[in-house]
């Protein structure tokens, strides 16, 4: 198994390769559909209706959102110049708008995280390109180029807590997790004997990720300041992946059962260690995020093969979200059980897709576009407001960054 990193977000052209989960693979049919014992209050009922805004662009023809924090404040990257030769992260705030968060000095620069202080983490290019560096921005301190640690040439912030602490990896020579704050500067998480990575922090310094072993073995891993790096290990198989991790502490991702080849999504806490949480009816599942409450969604696959979003409870164990005419995949969920992402409009292959919301009282809501036919939600806050991207009505040619928002 390769060391894991984020998935791609789906985008086309140079934004391809960047932080929201992307599953490719044959999709086949499925009809929209919510299980009545979770929703029995859904149908019949008037569902919430959400409006859609444009945040525009720093004046090329793309953007995108990939964070939003409890003030409303969305983080993402844009094109700046006609012709599209130029990447920079922004910050948007309704009453100011996008504003450019600029680069480090090269091509191209990117906003994946922010706190609830305003605090905007990513990576950028640097002068003459010869690398990329971590950087951590606020509005009162500007872009801050955290730096590397020695004998790498490269670091990317991929998540920040609300504490300050940036965390990501660093690359090129040597590929170790790393913590930054201000005070403490970059600080190497160590590994169990090979590569490292972090993906994702907790509001109390908890970082999470994957790491290989001597062997080469990928293994999940959870670090605080007094453990060190923990081996949260596997499902019996060769390999597994932290992928996000609540305040309480608890890790979800996905892990290889021995002698399957398919992986299933875990979760993780310290007092029942780590809990296969099974399929919809398929062979596979992924965990892409949990709640404060403990609630983890992310993609299974059904007994027909097809690729549902999936809610997980300790009480309710695994449930269908449904879909919205197609394949479904969720991205992220808030501390009030809503679940957003994105999922195929119709069970053609090829089919256009389109952001969803998913409640217990309203089911799966078809977010709609801007126009164009296919839109994506990457995030959403404890307010209910999500954020993604959205194509345009210019046949489809453009995507603009958007924030959806319930009515009333």
């Amino acid at each position: 198994m390769r060391l894991g990193t984020r998935g791609d977000s789906g985008r086309r052209g140079h934004f391809a390769g960047k932080a929201a989960l992307r599953i490719t693979t044959a999709l086949a049919v499925v009809l929209t559909y919510v299980l009545a014992g979770l929703v029995s209050g859904a149908h019949g009922a008037t569902p919430t209706q959400f409006t859609i805004t444009d945040l525009g662009t720093l004046g090329g023809d793309d953007s995108e959102a990939t964070a939003v924090n409890e003030s409303g404040q969305v983080v993402g990257d844009s094109y700046v110049l006609a012709g599209n030769s130029a990447i920079h992260p922004f910050s948007w705030a309704r009453q100011d708008g996008m504003a450019d968060v600029g680069t480090l000095g090269g091509q191209p620069s990117r906003a994946v995280g922010v706190n609830n202080h305003g605090q905007v983490v990513g990576y950028s290019g640097t002068v003459g390109d010869t690398g990329y560096h971590a950087f951590s921005w606020t509005a009162g301190g500007g872009l801050v180029d955290i730096g590397t640690l020695a004998g790498a040439n490269s670091s990317f912030a991929f998540a920040v807590g609300d504490n300050g602490q940036a965390v990501g990896w660093t690359a090129g020579g040597i590929h170790r997790a790393f913590s930054w704050t201000t005070r403490g500067g970059m600080i190497d998480l160590g590994t169990l004997g090979g590569d490292s990575t972090a993906h994702a922090v907790n509001n109390h310094g908890q970082v999470v990720g994957v790491c290989s072993d001597v062997a080469g073995e990928a293994h999940a891993f959870s670090w605080t300041q007094t453990e060190g790096m923990v081996d949260l290990g596997t499902l019996g198989g060769t390999g597994s992946v932290a992928i996000a991790v609540a305040d309480n502490g608890q890790v979800v991702g996905y892990s290889f059962r021995r002698g399957n080849p398919q992986p299933r999504a875990f979760s993780w806490t310290r007092t029942d260690g780590m809990v296969d949480l099974g399929t919809l009816g398929g062979d596979y599942s992924y965990a892409t995020a949990v709640s404060d409450s403990g609630q983890v969604v992310g993609v299974s696959t059904t007994s027909t093969g097809d690729y549902h979003p999936f809610s997980w409870t300790q009480r309710g164990g695994m449930v269908d979200l449904g879909s919205i005419g197609g394949f479904a995949v969720a991205t992220a969920v808030n501390n009030r059980g809503q679940v957003v992402g994105y999922g195929s409009t119709s069970s053609a292959g090829g089919d256009p897709y389109h952001a969803f919301s998913w409640t217990q009282q309203d089911g799966m809501v078809d977010l709609g576009t801007l126009g164009g036919r296919f839109s994506w939600a990457a995030a959403i806050n404890n307010k209910g407001q999500v954020v993604g991207w959205s194509d345009t009505t210019e046949g489809d040619r453009h995507h603009h960054a958007v924030l959806w928002e319930s009515r009333g």
